[in-house]
């Protein structure tokens, strides 16, 4: 038997007794429940992460050995039926659910080593690695076969996705793109633009990338954001892209809003236009915006049900410190700490329920 001291950072440890023969992984096991954490990794004295599959011989561990464990910030990414459970730096991707849409990793599953980043459409999955490549699963058609940009793949630093394909950042600030090809998958046709790409942001069916100048550029669906050439010339010095299901609202260095995709959806803001200056945020459900202006007042646009009509509220919404949304509602926190909600009652719009425990939070 071995005896091995684990400790965590924060100077808490214990000795475990193991068997020679057990895995890195046993220990690692015996140290999550002792220590009451989901996730750990072990780290010798050299500083170097143990393999969890390896024996604690093959690992070079010896009798009275100390390590360190480092705990580790599980992440969870979903497509529209499988889920997707990962530690950045970790080399596993757990997956479970509809093995078409991602929830089967098994063929990729040896190629998952440190894994950064997950990102999913609605039927597959993208894994960035530490070496900056990318492994994909799931759908081939909805990007889960990324073969044909495999070779392009090379330092990967962000991956946004729409609801059919996967859009890529490297390091030198170009764009890689796969899936299906309509709804954001060729990018062909604005590669010759995407030069400095800072941030990627995606509609159901498009994307839109900020460059380093403030400029925007656009592909996929037209109607659903692909095509911002009736706002180009209002698109500069953009600090910011949110998205929803079908719009684009992008707030720039003046703090104004520029709005483009479909209209019925959010992405026509005229009737409001006066009122978004002085912007500092935007936050999106699935057909409407809300952004929070510098006065902390707050104006909304778009499809009414989903939280476009905040007027009911509007005499509430002062001093609005910070603005999330579910699918069909938005939720407002104030100065004071009290909540203000609008939209669809039964997406969380209506909180008079537990508008009373406000008080006590």
């Amino acid at each position: 038997m071995f005896q091995v001291t684990v400790a965590l950072p924060s100077g808490c440890s214990e000795k475990f007794s193991i068997g020679q023969s057990s895995k890195v992984g046993d220990l690692r096991v015996m140290a999550q429940k002792s220590f009451q954490r989901g996730f750990l990794r072990l780290v010798a004295a050299d500083h170097h992460a143990l393999d969890p599959t390896v024996s604690l011989q093959a690992a070079g561990l010896e009798d009275g050995d100390h390590l360190t464990a480092i705990v580790l910030e599980a992440k969870v990414t979903a497509t529209a039926a499988a889920f997707a459970l990962f530690c950045p730096g970790g080399d596993q991707v757990v997956t479970w659910g509809q093995p078409t849409s991602g929830g089967d990793s098994s063929e990729v599953q040896d190629q998952l080593k440190g894994v950064q980043q997950v990102q999913a459409t609605s039927e597959a999955f993208a894994a960035i690695l530490a070496d900056g490549c990318v492994v994909t699963w799931g759908r081939p058609d909805f990007g889960g076969d990324s073969s044909e940009a495999k070779d392009q793949l090379k330092g990967v630093q962000q991956v946004q996705a729409t609801f059919y394909a996967f859009a890529a950042i490297l390091a030198d600030g170009s764009v890689v793109t796969w899936g299906e090809p309509e709804n954001g998958g060729d990018s062909s046709e604005a590669q010759d633009q995407l030069k400095g790409v800072q941030q990627v942001q995606a509609t159901f069916y498009a994307f839109a990338a900020i460059l380093a100048d403030g400029s925007v550029v656009t592909w996929g669906d037209p109607e659903n954001g692909g095509d911002s050439s009736e706002v180009q010339d209002q698109l500069k010095g953009v600090q910011q892209v949110q998205a929803t299901f079908y719009a684009f609202a992008a707030i720039l260095a003046d703090g104004s809003v520029v709005t483009w995709g479909d209209p019925h959806y959010s992405g026509d803001s005229s009737e409001v236009q006066d009122q978004l200056k002085g912007v500092q945020q935007v936050q999106a459900t699935q057909f409407a915006f809300a952004a929070i202006l510098a006065d902390g007042s707050v104006v909304t646009w778009g499809h009414p049900d989903f939280g476009g009509d905040s007027s009911k509220v509007q005499d509430q919404l002062k001093g609005v410190q910070q603005v999330q949304a579910t699918k069909k509602a938005f939720a407002a926190i104030l100065a004071g700490g009290s909540v203000v909600t609008w939209g669809s009652p039964d997406s969380g719009g209506d909180s008079s329920p537990v508008a009373a425990k406000f008080a006590y939070m």
